[in-house]
């Protein structure tokens, strides 16, 4: 239940993953026709050059925040899993050690109904000697 509560926040983080992903492939996109422009005028070039410089500020940005996410992610599954084994173990652990006790419990309860009726089958075997 706790694994199914906690992947609800994990799938969230995959769309906030697929947007930076996006904002790259946007980013790349746009730097690529502003590198072909340079060659144009010396002008344009120091214009082209400054547009690459705030698109690659945006895109350590972006890495940094992507960067981030994931260390997140990595730290929750971390915790996720840690939650979730040890009391797992715990629980299957106990009812085994419930399900064994039961079933010695019932063997005791039909070992001591054989004996009683094997204890009868000869008091009356003797009785009617």
């Amino acid at each position: 239940m706790l694994v199914l509560v906690l992947a609800v926040p994990i799938l969230r983080l995959r769309h906030t993953v697929d947007a930076a992903t996006r904002a790259i492939t946007e980013v790349t996109d746009r730097t690529s026709p502003m590198l072909d422009n340079v060659n144009v005028t010396l002008g344009q070039v120091q214009t082209s050059l400054d547009g690459v410089n705030v698109q690659l500020a945006r895109l350590d940005t972006i890495t940094g925040h992507a960067q981030q996410v994931t260390a997140n992610v990595a730290n929750l599954s971390t915790v996720v899993s840690a939650a979730a084994a040890n009391p797992l173990v715990k629980v299957a652990a106990f009812s085994y050690g419930v399900r064994k006790a039961a079933a010695q419990r019932r063997r005791a309860d039909e070992e001591k109904q054989m004996r009683g009726m094997l204890r009868q089958e000869r008091k009356a075997a003797r009785r009617s000697r």
